[in-house]
């Protein structure tokens, strides 16, 4: 390896890129329900879950990107070049049940917005957003615009979150500080924490961004210039941002009045200290841009991440993918519409259940990245392999817990 230049922040910035679009597909109803549930239920007794979320977020995407730059294929490829074409169906189907789950949380997600906004059945609200969806993936820069819009409506989120907090006077210095340094699981919390997880920090993401990075045209030189990092962690700041200002005014708003979150309406109880009568439609509004947001890159990127398990196109231009996309939105609102319970309620178990793809593909990611014809020409990553190793064993055994509590 040879030294490279490290490149300065505004350069830094001209190299961001794949990470913020990442993090607009992983900010959807999921995050706002789980955080909205970890503050509402147990206060900040599970605010240490940012630092492995963190730490694992910025591993799980570093690792992929390092993977894909050293050998010019994306995570899917390189796992079927190096694995076999089992291996790569194995994971393409996995990854692709994950962003599946995180669809039918989507979905249960825009109809609970729509319910909130306009009083009406979710079922039937989710149909409606679900025809302008497939409208926006067949019409002509009818995406970006509405792209636009939907940043600016989280943007508007993060704000009414944060000044949410601040009316109600902030958190409690000491017992968020003890919820940081005291890691444990609160009776009845591993399930939750599971959904946190995985909805906040998967190696899902981290496979799909290698082939966004392919738009920025990186380079080996990113590895070593700042690039790449600073990619992974704008991505993880976003998401810890957003999330951790719900789980506070969660805190500081509904633990303290013991309300448990099942339902729309008392999702919408976080904004009404700043927000008052206003609560609903601002997070009806919030928590729709959000979903659609996520649906928008979440259906491409299930067809997209099936399609590199069997070695088809992957270009999100293709028929395929496009196709593709609308069988997902299909059999996704025909499974969100079967369950019974709430909106709210689907979208957590949802999420739970994204965490099918880790143990395989996290393996054999973490194996690529130990491989010395990976890392042929380049200086060993022990840091990296040190931090993969660690991640994927914290959720490998948080998994494992949790299907031993079931049985």
């Amino acid at each position: 390896m040879k030294n490279k230049k490290r490149l300065s922040f505004w350069e830094l910035l001209k190299r961001i890129g794949p990470g913020i679009v990442l993090t607009g597909v992983v900010i959807g109803p999921g995050v706002i329900t789980t955080a909205s549930m970890v503050g509402a239920s147990y206060g900040y007794a599970l605010m240490w879950l940012f630092i492995p979320i963190a730490f694992m977020g910025v591993t799980f995407v570093v690792a992929s990107y390092r993977i894909t730059l050293l050998t010019g294929m994306p995570s899917i490829k390189a796992i079927r070049h190096y694995f076999g074409k089992t291996a790569g169906v194995i994971v393409g189907v996995s990854t692709f049940l994950s962003c599946v789950f995180f669809t039918i949380g989507n979905i249960s997600g825009t109809g609970a917005a729509m319910n909130l906004l306009f009083g009406m059945d979710w079922k039937i609200g989710a149909v409606i957003m679900l025809l302008v969806l497939v409208y926006c993936y067949f019409s002509k820069n009818v995406y970006s615009k509405i792209e636009k819009l939907i940043l600016l409506c989280i943007f508007g989120m993060i704000i009414a979150f944060y000044i949410s907090l601040v009316s109600v006077g902030g958190p409690e210095v000491a017992p968020a500080i003890k919820g940081l340094s005291h890691w444990y699981f609160p009776a009845g919390s591993l399930y939750l924490a599971l959904g946190f997880i995985s909805t906040h920090a998967s190696i899902t993401t981290g496979i799909y961004g290698t082939y966004l990075s392919k738009e920025k045209e990186w380079s080996r030189d990113d590895l070593y210039n700042g690039g790449m990092m600073a990619d992974a962690l704008a991505h993880v700041i976003g998401i810890i941002l957003v999330s951790g200002a719900i789980v506070l005014v969660g805190a500081v708003v509904l633990y303290p009045n013991n309300v448990t979150i099942s339902s729309p309406t008392q999702l919408s109880s976080l904004l009404k200290p700043f927000l008052g009568t206003f609560a609903p439609i601002i997070m009806g509004i919030a928590l729709l841009a959000a979903a659609f947001s996520s649906l928008l890159g979440n259906t491409h990127r299930s067809v997209v991440l099936l399609n590199a398990g069997f070695d088809k196109p992957t270009n999100l231009n293709h028929k395929s993918i496009q196709i593709g996309a609308v069988v997902v939105l299909i059999v996704s609102a025909i499974i969100s519409f079967s369950y019974g319970g709430s909106p709210i309620e689907l979208i957590y178990i949802s999420n739970i259940a994204t965490a099918i793809a880790t143990p395989v593909s996290g393996l054999l990611m973490t194996i690529l990245l130990f491989k010395k014809d990976v890392n042929k020409g380049e200086k060993r990553p022990y840091l990296l392999q040190t931090a993969m190793v660690i991640s994927y064993t914290f959720c490998l055994g948080l998994i494992i817990a949790s299907i031993i509590s079931i049985l």
